[in-house]
């Protein structure tokens, strides 16, 4: 039986931006011993080169027809990723997973009406990636802790994501596809595109969305949850002790002095729709562990 999976499979043919840089080798090699196939790198003036034996081309275009590929990882300086991005978003690409931490609000914003009108999917920025287990990651997510099964996961925290899914393995528990849509206040795909996308694929049969205060995705998700999906969640919430007005970490983590965007109308919300919330990594396992 062919697998189905999100997003990113063995198939999938990767173009890495900024493949040169000192994160970019590092995360190539990485993603390469992974599984990974990297058939092509891209990199302004550095065409011709080669890197760890895959070639280098100056633009992405090029790079796409030279070597077929269908998806790019981004490890650019956020001064420079949003160009990066408009480039990948300018060629036949259906996926580019965004890296990059700092990228300028108003870049993103930018970007986020390009996305409108191509049908390339952008993932992130700030993502630590996007993984489908012993097939393919493209990203900085540690694959040595992930192992195929039956539980989707979708997170705005890469930490997160590693503490649940180790906590998932070692309870004998794998996982579809992990995707990390990341922390910063305007990005590609949301939670509601994920779990859409697992709602779709036959080999999720739970969905573990982790979300942290910030914003309203959770409860627009949790909307989708009640409205949409068959397929059963379990969710778990960061910063239930944060202060009003106190941004932590992400860019996006940080509560409005009106009250939405806090942990308890986040937990509230999934809850009404259905929605176990663990207060630990390990009760999430637990939930996830009932359902399957």
């Amino acid at each position: 039986m062919v697998r189905v999976s999100v997003f990113v499979d063995e198939d999938t043919r990767v173009v890495v931006q900024g493949i040169t840089g000192g994160e970019g080798k590092f995360h190539t090699e990485q993603m390469m011993e992974y599984g990974t196939n990297v058939v092509a790198g891209a990199v302004p003036g550095k065409g011709g080169q080669e890197v760890n034996g895959v070639p280098v081309y100056d633009m992405v275009d090029e790079a796409v027809e030279q070597e077929d590929a269908d998806a790019s990882v981004l490890f650019i300086p956020p001064a420079f990723a949003a160009d990066g991005i408009f480039e990948a978003l300018d060629t036949d690409l259906d996926l580019v997973v965004a890296i990059t931490e700092g990228v300028p609000i108003q870049d993103m914003a930018k970007v986020y009406k390009r996305l409108s009108e191509v049908d390339t999917r952008l993932i992130g920025p700030n993502s630590p990636g996007v993984i489908t287990p012993n097939e393919t990651k493209l990203g900085i997510l540690p694959g040595n802790i992930f192992e195929p099964g039956k539980v989707g996961l979708v997170s705005r925290s890469g930490t997160l994501t590693y503490q649940i899914v180790d906590n998932l393995t070692s309870e004998g528990i794998g996982q579809s596809t992990a995707i990390g849509i990341g922390g910063d206040p305007i990005i590609g795909t949301k939670f509601v595109d994920a779990l859409q996308a697992f709602e779709n694929d036959p080999e999720t049969e739970v969905a573990v969305m982790t979300g942290e205060i910030g914003g309203e995705a959770e409860e627009e998700a949790a909307a989708y949850i009640a409205e949409e999906m068959d397929t059963p969640v379990v969710g778990f919430i960061a910063g239930r002790t944060a202060p009003p007005g106190k941004r932590m970490g992400h860019a996006g983590a940080i509560v409005s002095g009106s009250g939405t965007g806090t942990a308890e109308s986040k937990i509230s919300a999934l809850n009404e729709a259905g929605v176990q919330v663990g207060e630990t990594p390990e009760e999430v396992v637990e939930y996830v562990d009932e359902l399957l």
